[in-house]
């Protein structure tokens, strides 16, 4: 059984701890990550989160947080996260290697208070990885998983 979702939002961060800026479309660059992103190269190229994870996380907190404030590059629904290390996720035609789970760091609880502590378990604070091929993303596209 194949579990395909939706690619539900896209930020593009232009310098590390700046403003995450929403977009409806991306370039993907492999081997660098997302065009104009402050992170480029390495392992974490890009951040995933799960709408889902979100969604938990915000009924665990009692808050309404926007996604965003999470920091990472794309939103997706109807695919898991968890332990996906070493899994290739098909987002329309580019795949990324994930490489391990997103821990959250201490600007969580700036963006709501104990947040933090909550994405500590199950992957909730998202995965991140490799993008592994040149192309264009957009918000609607399938997303997948894919034998590596």
């Amino acid at each position: 059984m194949t579990q395909q979702g939706r690619l539900e939002a896209i930020w593009v961060k232009r310098f590390k701890r700046g403003p995450m800026d929403p977009q409806s479309e991306a370039t993907m660059v492999e081997g660098r990550g997302i065009k104009g992103n402050a992170n480029q190269g390495g392992k974490r190229q890009v951040t995933i989160l799960s709408k889902e994870a979100w969604q938990a996380l915000m009924e665990q907190t009692k808050g309404d947080a926007d996604p965003s404030l999470r920091r990472a590059n794309l939103m997706v629904s109807g695919v898991d996260l968890k332990d996906a290390s070493g899994r290739v996720l098909a987002i329309g035609a580019v795949r990324i290697r994930i490489y391990g789970e997103t821990r959250p760091c201490e600007r969580m609880d700036e963006a709501h208070q104990g947040l933090r502590s909550a994405m500590r378990s199950e992957w909730l604070g998202g995965a991140f990885g490799e993008v592994l091929d040149d192309g264009k993303i957009a918000v609607g596209d399938p997303v997948e998983w894919r034998e590596p």
